[in-house]
């Protein structure tokens, strides 16, 4: 089994029951993601791509945020896409929003969904459960356009909170496969210097979450 079907079976065994309370339980922590669709800003009739969109959470309320755009997800969990794809019909939004199964660091925007690319991308605590995080954030650059613009969101290092409280979060974090990325900005100054592009990070709640932007070209 190679190293991406390892990592689907896996998830799918993660989120194979948690996936119908993952919602209910992650709006308590996983914070500043309305923050992230807020600032999208996509163009009229633009292409707006979710990597990790799990339950479809985010894309029903960037879809809703924002009319003028279509959205599409990739996740690795069948499982998950299970329930992304009953909450899109549940919300009337199947007409603007498509759901398919991909692997973030290799997928194919025009087998997926019959597209060669997207004006923005966005990852939402994705990069912290990812493998090759750092091969991920490449992918979705590589399918940006080229006045295109990564958005991302996840874990940060805490760095502003007491140390008992960033021991018990890593400590509980790590029983979900989740490791927040030490390097993540780093890796994404690197990309952004790599590829000509600007990239600009906000440190959330006192570092418990980073923000962090990635355009091709300089604003």
């Amino acid at each position: 089994m190679r190293r991406g079907e390892r990592h689907a079976a896996l998830m799918d065994g993660v989120y194979r029951g948690q996936r119908h309370i993952y919602d209910l339980t992650r709006k308590y922590y996983l914070l500043g993601r309305d923050r992230l669709i807020d600032e999208l800003t996509p163009p009229v009739g633009g292409r707006v791509l979710e990597i990790g969109c799990g339950t479809g959470r985010n894309l029903i309320a960037a879809a809703r945020c924002w009319p003028g755009a279509r959205f599409h997800g990739i996740d690795i969990s069948e499982e998950m896409l299970k329930t992304a794809r009953a909450s899109i019909a549940r919300a009337g939004l199947a007409k603007r929003i498509s759901v398919a199964r991909g692997d973030a660091t290799d997928f194919d925007p025009n087998t997926l969904f019959g597209i060669d690319g997207f004006d923005r991308i966005f990852q939402s605590y994705t990069l912290s459960m990812i493998p090759d995080w750092q091969g991920a954030m490449r992918e979705a650059m590589r399918h940006l356009s080229a006045h295109g613009s990564l958005h991302i969101v996840d874990f940060g290092q805490q760095e502003q909170l007491p140390g008992w409280w960033r021991a018990a979060l890593l400590g509980w974090l790590a029983r979900f496969h989740v490791e927040p990325r030490a390097m993540l900005i780093e890796g994404a100054r690197e990309i952004a210097n790599d590829i000509g592009g600007r990239m600009s990070v906000t440190r959330l709640y006192r570092g418990y979450a980073w923000s962090l932007r990635i355009d091709r070209r300089p604003r």
